[in-house]
């Protein structure tokens, strides 16, 4: 990639190691220690600390910041992955904390690791081979994702959760500290495992943090109490959604979420 004048030089340290097939924008800074590997393409402003690795095939978009000692576009942690070519994909303005780690994907599941933007992941966290994570969201330290995993945007994963592979994490959702995920998450609910992983009802605090205006969080809440707290089992309750909810944009997201949830079932 050519330089700019508008755009500053980039600051490569020359105790880095830079691949010569790597393509770096301009206002790249590679710290001492780092690595960009093979087939690596970072966008304008990237930022990688000391120790901090990035392994291609991989594009990330500008303004991706990596902490010391993130490590992204690493093999698959997958006992049928043999070395074919896969790739990772990111987006813009996301924050890598320490030690995280991101793999690329497998020819199995598409052959792509995908990331969006603004999001912040955390030290120690985890993206598994093949995950399609959405933009805004939050991993917590500690969060660990298997593979084929996707999560939708603004959702919040709390630390030390896992997710077990394939599940489906729905927007603005909220899962607490130490939650075992094995079943779907439905968009705006918020889930935790005190005793056993249930959903305790609307992650109302984080909607109203995005925006959500009262009548919205009233139709989500009345959409919930249908589903959770009624007597009708979950396709009456999508039935009573229909009739009393329909015109709800919120709560025809979350019919169509539970209406195509995935075989691992939902979580209630």
């Amino acid at each position: 990639m050519s330089t700019s004048p508008s755009l500053p030089a980039n600051l490569i340290d020359p105790r880095s190691v830079v691949s010569p097939s790597a393509r770096l924008a301009p206002g790249v800074r590679v710290d001492a220690f780092a690595v960009v590997g093979d087939e690596v393409e970072l966008g304008e402003g990237c930022h990688l600390e000391p120790h901090a690795s990035i392994k291609g095939p991989a594009t990330l978009g500008p303004r991706n910041h990596l902490h010391s000692f993130a490590a992204l576009g690493g093999d698959a942690q997958d006992l049928t992955f043999h070395g074919e070519r896969a790739t990772l994909e990111v987006g813009s303005d996301n924050q890598f904390r320490e030690f995280c780690t991101i793999s690329r994907g497998t020819a199995k599941g598409g052959g792509v690791t995908r990331v969006g933007s603004h999001n912040l992941i955390m030290a120690y966290a985890h993206i598994a081979h093949d995950c399609v994570v959405g933009d805004h969201t939050v991993f917590v330290n500690g969060a660990q994702l298997a593979g084929h995993i996707h999560v939708d945007d603004y959702a919040t994963i709390s630390a030390y959760c896992a997710l077990h592979q394939f599940v489906r994490i729905g927007r603005y959702s909220y899962i607490a500290a130490n939650t075992v995920i094995t079943q779907d998450v439905p968009p705006f609910s918020k889930i935790a495992a005190p005793r056993e992983t249930r959903c305790l009802g609307v992650n109302g605090i984080g909607l109203q943090r995005q925006g959500f205006d009262p009548q919205r969080m009233e139709n989500i809440e009345q959409a919930y109490r249908l589903l959770l707290r009624s007597k009708l089992n979950t396709s009456q309750a999508i039935e009573k959604m229909k009739e009393t909810l329909g015109t709800s944009p919120d709560v025809l997201e979350l019919i169509a979420f539970i209406e195509s949830t995935s075989d691992r079932g939902l979580t209630k």
